[in-house]
């Protein structure tokens, strides 16, 4: 079990390599406050073990609500480029780095406006993510985004400074994984002024999966 520090999910992983047995403790998770709002914890989902790893930020609302990652708007964008890029979605594990939706409502109180963690929320996740590389073993991770690269890399690592370039990943996974690609998350895509554009340039960083 991983060490707890003050305010962590320590607590609540169990000992295991079992995705199944880690996916259940996750459900009663309260290792930050963001349980109490969300719906489900949207734990990773894949094939153990994988080659790649796909790390994003955390759930969206469609992802809350089904409690699986990667089912909403920016999960169709990944998918389309994932096979666009020549990477078989079948064999990739996707997780986020925080497991519980963080969002404030709207105005009118009919949408739940996603929020972006902080920084005591992603260190407080972060146990998950280290059972989940344990249990998975890959050898690249995907990183989707600012968030995700904080969560693995830490909060000096710029995403903008490095992205599409294939690093060697921190001694501390001890090979597994031995290298990260950092990109943007797919959800930029549906932001971005020019749609087709950033879509291209996901898809050509995506192309430095091994």
């Amino acid at each position: 079990m991983a060490t707890r520090t003050r305010g962590d999910a320590a607590e609540f992983v169990p000992d295991s390599h079992s995705l199944t047995r880690l996916r259940s403790a996750a459900r009663d998770c309260h290792g930050c406050d963001l349980y109490r709002d969300a719906t489900h914890t949207v734990f990773g989902d894949g094939p153990a073990p994988a080659k790649v790893l796909m790390l994003g930020e955390q759930p969206g609302d469609r992802e809350d609500v089904e409690g699986a990652p990667f089912v909403g708007p920016a999960g169709r964008v990944l998918d389309r480029a994932l096979e666009e890029a020549g990477v078989d979605r079948s064999q990739v594990y996707v997780t986020n780095a925080v497991k519980h939706f963080k969002f404030v409502p709207s105005e009118r109180g009919k949408q739940r406006i996603h929020k972006k963690p902080s920084r005591g929320e992603i260190v407080a996740c972060r146990p998950w993510l280290l059972a989940e590389l344990d249990a998975v073993r890959p050898e690249t991770v995907v990183l989707l985004g600012a968030t995700a690269a904080s969560s693995l890399m830490g909060p000096s690592f710029r995403v903008t400074a490095h992205r599409g370039e294939l690093l060697p990943a921190p001694d501390e996974f001890d090979g597994h994984p031995e290298q990260v690609l950092p990109t943007v998350h797919p959800s930029s895509v549906l932001r971005a002024p020019d749609r087709a554009d950033a879509y291209a340039a996901l898809v050509a960083d995506l192309r430095a999966v091994p």
